[in-house]
Formats: structure tokens, sequence, C-alpha cells
């Protein structure tokens, strides 16, 4: 049996004898204005009473840094617990143009800039899968799931190993379709979420408890 204070020590030190990680690093990937960030924010909000603040913005590569919120504690219902480090990762793209953000307004000099700090937020999180224990893939459910910039992350995640979630966002929406999303990924769990309004989160969290195993 393991000592109430041996059993403490581990807690505090995060380490479990038992083989199960208590504490994890959970990152969060995906293309562009899937709604990573917004996940990202109702997560915290939900968990720690405030948000991530990570940016929201309908032109695309809004986050362009790893933003990272440490000790996110959920609970289940049946009481249980899982720490972990949230990572909000910037949109992973094959192609980043600096023009796509003319055409979103910006002036050149400022799309030029959005466009280069956007390239080195996808040279980042690509660095960073490194260190993730597990990643919840955001995608946008109403968009197609075949795409050459979903096919990038996921080969990147098998060839590292790492386990998956995919979050299927936006199902509030009438174009949403949560069929193609799970045909299209058939090797991975698949959660049907609005990041916006809250739905079904419930079934979200409880899917990171089994991702964590």
């Amino acid at each position: 049996m393991v000592s109430t204070f041996f059993r403490n020590l581990l807690k505090r030190l995060n380490i479990n004898p038992f083989g199960r990680k208590t504490h994890i690093k959970l990152g969060l990937y995906g293309p562009p204005n899937g709604g990573k960030s917004t996940l990202a924010n109702k997560i915290c909000l939900d968990w720690l009473g405030e948000e991530m603040n990570s940016s929201v913005s309908h032109v695309a590569h809004e986050t362009r840094e790893i933003k990272i919120k440490e000790q996110v504690n959920i609970k289940n219902k049946k009481g249980k617990e899982l720490t972990f480090s949230l990572v909000d990762t910037p949109g992973i793209a094959t192609k980043i143009d600096y023009e796509d953000f003319l055409r979103k307004g910006m002036n050149k000099v400022d799309a030029k800039k959005r466009a280069k700090e956007a390239t080195k937020g996808v040279i980042d999180a690509i660095k960073w899968l490194d260190q993730m224990d597990s990643v919840v893939v955001v995608l946008d459910a109403t968009k197609d799931p075949y795409s050459q910039v979903n096919i990038t992350i996921v080969g990147n995640l098998q060839a590292r190993n790492i386990p998956v979630l995919i979050a299927a966002n936006k199902t509030d929406l009438k174009k949403s379709k949560m069929d193609v999303i799970k045909a299209a990924f058939p090797q991975y769990e698949v959660v049907g979420i609005s990041a916006k309004y809250g739905k079904n989160l419930d079934l979200f969290y409880e899917q990171l408890f089994k991702l964590a195993k």
C-alpha cells in the first residue's frame, strides 16, 4: 500500500508509480480558423474561471505564437482528476501568402508582417509536437476534412505516435457534417462540439480522460 504521505508527494511531483500520467502537455492543433483559440478560451473559462486570452478573429493566423496555460485541472463525474498544460498553437498551413491578407483589407506592410509571423508560427507549432503527450486536432466541421493541411497534421502525429482526439468544431452550423469528419479519420475518436456555445463539451472533457490513458 502507498502511504498517504507518499501518495501526496507523488501527486505534487506529478509522478505516477503505476505508469499513468496525471499531468500532461495537451496541444490544440489544426488548420487556421478551426476554432482552436475559442476552444482554449472555453476550457480555461470552464475550469479556471478565466479565459486563456487567446485572440480570436475571422482573419486567418490571428494566433501566431505558442500560448500555454499551466495547471488546468479538470474533473469527471466519477471524481477523477486530470491536470494538463494547455498549449494553443498557431494554425497549420501548407502555404501562406501575404496577398491573402491584402484581400482581407490589410495594408501591404501589415500583410507581409503577418505572413512572416504566421510562417514562423507554423514552424514552431510543428517543432512543439515533440513535446506533446496528447493532441486535440480542432477542425471546422463545415469544411472538407480531406485537405492537404489535415493530411500534413495527421501524418506528423502518426509519425510521432501521439494520442489524438478529433474535435469537430462548429457543429452549431447547418453546414457541419459530422459523418464526413468521422469517415475521414476512422482511426481516431471524433467528438462534435461548438466551442463558441459550449455545446457537447461534457463529452469532449470525458474523451480527454481516455486520451490521457
